[in-house]
């Protein structure tokens, strides 16, 4: 009998086929892989011809193909739809990948071939993006230790392991505490809630197999419930719970993990001759160095901590006509938020969500493409992994390009919050290689027969998250290592976050914003108050981004704190943080920061990237058009599709003409003076 995952596919689009293939299928799918590409990179290293690009860094390019098939399949599912048998295998594979990459980076002959390459590199008649990835791949296996011998060596290869071990173990325990809390809701409770709210908290309560409403610590639940539920007890429930996460003590407890993270992190800097590891992992940034980081997030604290600071009194106000005395607090402010919003916009989330229907943004999300790229999308029957996902064939002048799937509902299954993967990237070599792309997304489900509708802010996740997926669609380079998204982390958001402004235009909500009963359009006061409103409350969420960025840098800026928590307290008293808002990822539950290596010292990055989207936007601004061709066009060929084939402020400049300043950014949010 085959195995599904290392058989040729002959699906659609050459998709996964994934109505074949079952838990059983990956531990022996892997060891396969796992040793075919030890055997690859074996012949590679071993090679008794002079190393040229082609019998090196090509070779090196072409190899893991069977182990890549296998892991874009078991991760997209660990992810997205986690079981007992999936979790167990994670913990299995994480280390062993992280054994393979050591041996692959400290592999001397290998290293050797790379370098003679690198050093002869000007005689080498090469393209401009094959000298980028011979530098790229010279400067992996430096920064992996391939120069370190001995001791050092063994020891790296040995903390590589560990940490591949604790990011795993720290997701595991954040889904754990997730998917373990629940709380009921009386049904006079319930009944106080919108409709909405009210209906995707029993339909979570008939996911839980509860007899009644529950809320969850989705986000999309419970950050709605505390906006709408007057019952402040609940609220403050509900909040100690999501602020909690990670940290209840037991099994699934992160702060022993983190800050064992935090000193493995430092001894591998030092090992490799860094002061601290945010000065290692800066270095391949644009920012390049932690002090230009937290220039960036403190120009922007002052502006936001004084907006925060005014809001609170006008919400403490608030409260205090309500009779309640004594402090703000963070279980408070987006109920108090909320009804000011309400009052002063005459904007009221609950009668906007009609019109912000799921189906009806993907569809805005599509034409915004389509206009601007010239992108089409056609519904796909194929098998996926969970009957919610959904699939579309791409194409751009009526040839294949991709192929995009959507996964948009919360489940007990899924890790939390939103992301954007490529199964399988863009490629010309060793074959022509057009990418498959997903969303994941955590949005309310309804119940059956009715339609899923979005508040604003997941309307813009959606645009966000479909922004990254048109990095990886447009992306034409030769070879996969650098296409799409593999990009410096801080110039990763850029394309995300520029895509959210197209949410904004009037024309885009006139079109799709269209209500879910009677199908007519947004009313226009409703429309200008969206629009009016949009940058409603940045104090509060430029406030409780930016601590956390600020932490997480202080995190890896200088020597490992033994009490993360401590450590944690401490930025926060420095920078004054307001005591009405919490952290949006407090140390437990970074999975950003210790889930994994992506934005360890880099959670500033959005930051970093909102800085040139609000300045790319302006560009369009500027055309007199939120479609002009000529500056859509600019941007495609500067950005969407040259992935990392150049450095990002080469790109971003040729876009542009410039880097910006910070200024855009407060504009945009509303924080300028």
């Amino acid at each position: 009998m085959t195995n599904p995952l290392l058989d040729d596919w002959t699906t659609r689009f050459d998709l996964a086929p994934f109505d074949r293939i079952e838990d059983a299928d990956f531990a022996p799918a892997f060891d396969i892989a796992l040793e075919e590409h030890r055997r690859e990179i074996k012949a590679i290293a071993e090679n008794p011809e002079a190393a040229t690009f082609a019998n090196t860094i090509e070779a090196m390019e072409a190899a893991g193909e069977a182990l890549d098939k296998v892991l874009s399949v078991f991760f997209t599912m660990a992810g997205a739809d986690s079981n007992p048998e999936r979790q167990a295998l994670q913990r299995d594979f994480s280390p062993r990948l992280a054994a393979h990459s050591s041996e692959i980076f400290g592999n001397k002959a290998l290293y050797d071939r790379v370098r003679q390459l690198l050093e002869a590199r000007d005689s080498l008649d090469l393209t401009d993006e094959q000298q980028r990835i011979l530098m790229l791949t010279h400067r992996g296996f430096v920064r992996a230790g391939a120069a370190l011998t001995g001791a050092e060596e063994t020891r790296m290869k040995e903390i590589k392991a560990r940490l591949a071990v604790l990011g795993t173990q720290f997701t595991q325990n954040l889904l754990a505490e997730e998917a373990g809390w629940s709380m009921a809701l009386p049904e006079d409770a319930a009944a106080e809630l919108p409709a909405f709210l009210r209906d995707a908290a029993w339909a979570a309560g008939e996911e839980k197999g509860a007899d009644g409403p529950v809320i969850t610590l989705s986000r999309s639940l419970i950050v709605p419930f505390l906006q709408y539920s007057p019952r402040r007890e609940l609220r403050e429930e509900a909040w100690r719970a999501w602020a909690a996460r990670g940290a209840n003590g037991g099994e699934t407890d992160n702060r022993d993990i983190a800050a064992e993270v935090l000193a493995l992190r430092e001894e591998r800097a030092k090992l490799l001759g860094y002061d601290s590891f945010a000065a290692f992992k800066l270095e391949t940034e644009m920012a390049k160095t932690p002090e230009r980081v937290r220039d960036l997030l403190m120009a922007v604290w002052a502006p936001a901590k004084a907006q925060a600071d005014a809001d609170a009194e006008v919400l403490t106000a608030m409260m205090q006509e309500d009779g309640i005395n004594g402090a703000l607090e963070p279980w408070d402010w987006r109920y108090y938020a909320e009804r000011r919003r309400k009052a002063e916009h005459d904007l009221d989330d609950a009668a906007l969500k009609p019109y912000l229907q799921l189906d009806r943004m993907i569809e805005a999300a599509f034409d915004c493409a389509n206009r601007l790229f010239g992108l089409e999308f056609r519904p796909l029957d194929v098998p996926l992994y969970h009957p919610d996902c959904r699939a579309w064939e791409v194409l751009q002048d009526g040839t294949h390009k991709a192929v995009f799937i959507g996964d948009y509902f919360a489940r007990g299954s899924k890790r939390s919050g939103a992301w954007c993967s490529a199964m399988r990237g863009q490629a010309k070599f060793p074959r022509e290689q057009a990418p498959v792309v997903i969303n994941v997304c955590n949005f309310a489900k309804p119940k059956a027969g009715q339609p899923a509708l979005l508040s604003y802010d997941d309307a813009r996740t959606l645009f966000h998250e479909f922004g990254h997926a048109l990095h990886q669609i447009l992306s034409d380079v030769t070879y996969e290592s650098i296409s799409g998204t593999s990009v410096a982390r801080d110039f990763v958001e850029l394309p995300s976050q520029l895509y959210e402004h197209w949410l904004e235009v009037p024309e885009v909500l006139d079109r799709f914003a269209t209500h879910a009963e009677t199908g007519e359009p947004m009313p226009r006061d409703m429309l200008e108050k969206v629009l009016q409103a949009a940058n409603f409350d940045q104090g509060f969420q430029t406030v409780e981004y930016v601590a956390s960025a600020l932490v997480d840098l202080d995190f890896h800026d200088g020597a490992a704190p033994a009490d993360p928590m401590a450590a944690q307290q401490a930025t926060l008293d420095r920078i004054g943080m307001p005591r009405a808002i919490g952290m949006r990822h407090a140390a437990p539950h970074f999975a950003h920061v210790f889930a994994g290596d992506g934005y360890s010292s880099g959670y500033y990055s959005y930051m970093w990237s909102e800085v040139m989207d609000a300045d790319a936007f302006e560009a369009f601004e500027e055309a007199g058009d939120a479609f002009d061709p000529a500056t859509a066009e600019r941007l495609l060929q500067n950005i969407l599709s040259t992935g990392g084939s150049r450095e990002a402020e080469e790109l971003y400049t040729a876009f542009r003409g410039r880097m910006p300043g910070v200024e855009a950014l407060l504009r945009g949010r509303g924080l300028a003076a």
